[in-house]
């Protein structure tokens, strides 16, 4: 075994940096190859020695990459001739190591293989490193080595390197093209003439050749006949010279398979110059599967899924492609009547259905050139394109009107169903496509207030009212920045014993010039607009931060009952937010009491429905407001978690006078108590009122008998001294 002997050595160079060089042809403990053997076999030849060696200096090894004469491989860095021949450029010459103090004791020398003559040209890179050493050696001494040998064990040195550098560049080579073939972009590069010099796997495999049947054909094998003339005249003038235009550019075209398919590709060219003239490259990804997707989202973008027509968006591009082309178009909006009533009698799914069977209705009383589309849930539209005529308009209109009154037979139900349009032309009711279905929409929203079945033309004045409405939202919006809305509160009292048990909480708006607006000055403007769920959150907030403050006061008593807007309802985060207000102001659950009309109620959304069940369960109330006045069925009430039935006031009016509203009544009163539930009667006015609901069942009454409604700190002052219990009489004075 060779043991190292301690010998230090200086090569007067950054020895990082040079290892960091060697370290870059990754030649270091690597197997023999043929190149290095034929040189080494060489030397020994050239110089008759019998060893030669191409040796390189690791940080404490020496590898011999190649040798001739002994099976050694590495040795430690510290025993090796070769170390010593780094520190110069010159041939280092030691022609007797027996007479060389450097090298005497050298276990080399004194073991296997014996030297005695040693020979050593440096490996120095084109930037200087000094890598290792080609050497030869020999088991006798000698008396001298010529300068003309040294000269020629330079040369074959510098052989080495050489072919250090080929091999390091094979070995890039190599890299790249295991990357190419890797890579799932399909790679090509063409040369001069326009053949192919290069494809890797991903472009055989793409366009269905061998590759060694891409290699040296020209790339007219891949372009389409069409494109071909076109092809040649841009390589051309690359060739002459001239800039490409595409290169650097990602662009899309047809490209041709083996079996003369065509598909879409996309194509990064780039082009370069070297001493065989110009090359060409393409990075190609097959782009199919993006141009179908592309296909459904454009479909998608422009048709609605449930009916197939167009929808909104391209309805829109249809408008002002017709202004674009100076036509006229008239715009109709249908609104369904009855629809909500199918979906909550049967069901989503024959709501669908219908909405289909509307669909392949309609377009068969409307002329060849309109276009139907579907806005979203009952909602078509109709574009009259080169129509300016009102008079064809309103026909159109009342076509879709006439075709409505056939029933629909669906899934074994006969289906009864209405409409209300309105309709808009322009450009005299609006140039461009916002402005236009937006005056349609007025129109909709008058012929629906007259009570469906109608239709109606737009007319400037809707659009003035339409102005009022966003001028008080706007006025609302900075009241409520402001605060100045308040919220009141109207008694609810025991009708047994006179006690206040609740309060409901009723938006009132304190306008800086008009004083205190109730709410039928600025409701529908609230209703109407996105307002709704703002101001909902706020009288949420402020129901539950007064009910705190009366706590804190000793009224923990009194149930608070709020009404919310449907939005609120429909935006699917109610439940949250009735929780965490409840949970900022730590009240009692079963204090809150929301009051749910009978329009949310026929919504028949399972959302809703989830978010009202959820609350309930932690204890929430649930007030059933106005029951009797519409539609709601009676199994809504076993569908809905209701604890508190509150009777409209249009009932309690006329309980005394008129028969048929003393039996609704008194028939709420016994399904409430029946279904355990509460029951408040609206609207008492009288003693008489009272007392007749008291004599019917009626626990809970409320109305201006017991006081109209008053700011926080009245119904604070009404129950504040603990020694007087109020009555109905002094509630009411």
């Amino acid at each position: 075994m060779i043991e190292p002997i301690g010998l230090e050595c200086d090569i007067g160079e950054n020895e990082s940096a040079r290892l960091e060089a060697l370290a870059s042809f990754q030649m270091s403990g690597t197997a023999s190859e043929p190149r290095f053997d034929k040189i080494v076999q060489l030397a020994v030849r050239l110089f008759g020695t019998s060893m030669a060696a191409v040796a390189l200096i690791d940080q404490d090894r020496q590898w011999l990459k190649a040798q001739a004469g002994f099976a050694i491989t590495e040795t430690p860095r510290a025993v090796s001739f070769c170390t010593h021949t780094i520190r110069s450029d010159d041939v280092l010459t030691v022609l007797d190591t027996r007479s060389d103090t450097r090298f005497a004791q050298n276990p080399l020398v004194t073991g296997p293989p014996f030297i005695r003559f040693y020979a050593g040209a440096p490996l120095v890179t084109s930037d200087g490193h000094r890598l290792g050493a080609l050497c030869v050696a020999d088991t006798a001494p000698r008396l001298h080595f010529s300068a003309h040998k040294r000269q020629i064990l330079t040369d074959l040195a510098a052989l080495v390197v050489e072919q250090m550098y080929l091999r390091r560049g094979e070995l890039v080579r190599v890299a790249v093209t295991g990357f190419a073939d890797a890579t799932e972009l399909a790679l090509l590069s063409v040369d001069a003439t326009g053949k192919i010099e290069f494809a890797n796997q991903a472009a055989t495999e793409l366009f269905g050749y061998a590759r060694h049947e891409m290699i040296g054909r020209s790339v007219d094998i891949i372009i389409p006949d069409r494109m071909q003339g076109a092809h040649r005249v841009g390589m051309a003038r690359v060739l002459a010279g001239e800039p490409s235009k595409l290169t650097g550019k990602t662009i899309e075209l047809s490209a041709r398979k083996r079996d003369g398919s065509e598909f879409p590709i996309e194509m990064s060219l780039s082009v370069w110059h070297n001493e065989r003239g110009v090359g060409m490259g393409a990075v190609i990804r097959d782009i199919s599967e993006r141009r179908e997707r592309d296909g459904r989202l454009l479909r998608i973008a422009n048709h609605d899924s449930l009916t197939g027509l167009s929808n909104r968006g391209r309805l829109e591009q249809l408008i002002a492609a017709t202004f674009l082309a100076g036509d006229a178009a008239a715009v109709l909006l249908l609104d369904l009547d009855g629809f909500k009533d199918v979906n909550d009698s049967v069901g989503h799914a024959v709501g669908d259905s219908l909405l289909q069977a509307v669909s392949v209705r309609l377009p068969t009383v409307l002329p060849p050139r309109a276009t139907l589309a579907r806005f979203g849930g009952d909602e078509f539209a109709v574009l009259l394109s080169g129509v300016g005529d009102p008079l064809q308009a309103q026909a159109c209109g009342t076509a879709i009107l006439t075709a409505l009154e056939t029933p629909f037979e669906l899934a074994g139900h006969r289906f009864q169903v209405g409409g209300s349009v309105g309709f808009a032309v322009g450009p005299a009711h609006g140039e461009d496509p916002e402005e236009l279905i937006a005056s349609a929409d007025f129109a909709l929203y008058r012929a629906k207030q007259a009570g469906g079945r109608t239709l109606r033309m737009f007319e400037p004045e809707m659009r003035h009212a339409a102005a009022a409405r966003r001028a008080t939202q706007d006025d609302l919006l900075r009241a409520l920045q402001k605060k100045e809305l308040v919220l009141h509160y109207q008694p609810q009292i025991s009708l047994d014993d006179g006690r206040l048990i609740g309060v409901e909480a009723l938006i009132r708006w304190q306008h800086p010039e008009r004083g205190l607006l109730l709410p039928g000055a600025f409701l529908a403007a609230i209703e109407t607009s996105s307002l709704a769920l703002r101001v909902g959150a706020w009288v949420l907030d402020e129901a539950c931060r007064q009910m705190a403050a009366w706590r804190a006061a000793g009224l923990s008593n009194i149930r608070v009952g709020i009404n919310l807007f449907s939005g609120q309802f429909r935006s699917g985060s109610l439940g949250r937010q009735v929780l965490d207000a409840i949970d900022r102001h730590d009240i009692d659950p079963e204090m809150l009491e929301l009051e749910v009309t009978e329009t949310i109620v026929l919504q028949n959304d399972d959302h809703l429905l989830a978010d009202i069940r959820g609350l309930w369960e932690r204890g929430v109330r649930i007030a059933f407001d106005d029951f009797g006045t519409g539609y709601a069925s009676l199994s809504t009430l076993k569908r809905f978690p209701v604890t508190t039935l509150k009777i409209d006031r249009s009932f309690v009016k006329d309980l005394l006078t008129d028969s048929s509203d003393a039996a609704i009544t008194r028939a709420m009163i016994t399904l409430g108590r029946e279904l355990n539930l509460d029951t408040v009667a609206e609207g008492i006015e009288t003693r008489e009122q009272e007392t007749a609901l008291r004599a019917l069942g009626c626990k809970i009454g409320q109305g201006y008998l017991y006081g109209k409604a008053m700011p926080a700190h009245l119904i604070a002052a009404l129950v504040g001294d603990p020694t007087q219990v109020p009555t109905t009489t002094a509630l009411a004075s």
